[in-house]
């Protein structure tokens, strides 16, 4: 698949207020800074499109984009650190947990992970979290470029062995980097698929 046309359409401080669900949908989501906005614009091949900063916590909404007319691309807020009060990270923590829940249209969450460093807590707990609520889920190593392979591999393998002390398998992954558009066409490969099938199934019409 490509990406032909990709468009902002607007920012959802609630799952109430999200579009009617009746596209598919994929969201992005890791810990403030992991490079989020980077990889969102290097999938759709426009720099600007998803906002970057340097400063944590820039993405404070449900942003939706819709891409090629067909489906919806969802950028999340990132968990972790970011410089806001504790009751507005609460809200945050909320609105991501209700989206995640209870949007049906949701096909599946890419969790973004830094590959540069050892594994984190935080990650794996929310992992395990997506587990208990039957969300599904893909693991994208961001910052594929910044070391060296043999120390990049070392770090996924770590990861990969924390995830197994409570999953009995991995789930999908894929290495990236924002830079050099690595990993670009075997994430659009894995969305096209979903999407196959998704658009195969005959969709149920209420009777009036």
């Amino acid at each position: 698949m490509e990406i032909n046309t990709s468009k902002y359409l607007a920012s959802y401080p609630r799952i109430e207020a999200c579009p009617p669900p009746n596209k598919p949908e994929y969201a992005f989501i890791g810990r403030s800074n992991v490079g989020k906005s980077s990889l969102i614009n290097m999938l759709c091949k426009r720099k600007g499109m998803a906002l970057t900063s340097k400063k944590p916590g820039k993405t404070q909404m449900i942003n939706y984009f819709l891409i090629n007319e067909l489906w919806n691309l969802v950028d999340l807020p990132g968990y972790g650190y970011a410089v806001i009060s504790k009751k507005r990270r609460a809200k945050w923590e909320i609105m991501i947990a209700n989206y995640l829940k209870q949007r049906e249209s949701l096909m599946c969450t890419f969790v973004l992970i830094d590959c540069n460093i050892p594994p984190q807590k935080i990650d794996i707990e929310f992992i395990n979290q997506l587990g208990k609520w039957g969300v599904p889920f893909a693991i994208v190593y961001t910052k594929a470029d910044k070391l060296k392979k043999l120390e990049r591999k070392k770090n996924v393998k770590n990861f990969q062995e924390e995830i197994l002390k409570y999953w009995n398998a991995l789930p999908q992954e894929f290495t990236t980097s924002s830079d050099s558009g690595l990993g670009r066409t075997e994430i659009l490969e894995f969305i096209s698929e979903i999407n196959r099938q998704y658009f195969s199934k005959p969709k149920l019409i209420k009777k009036k």
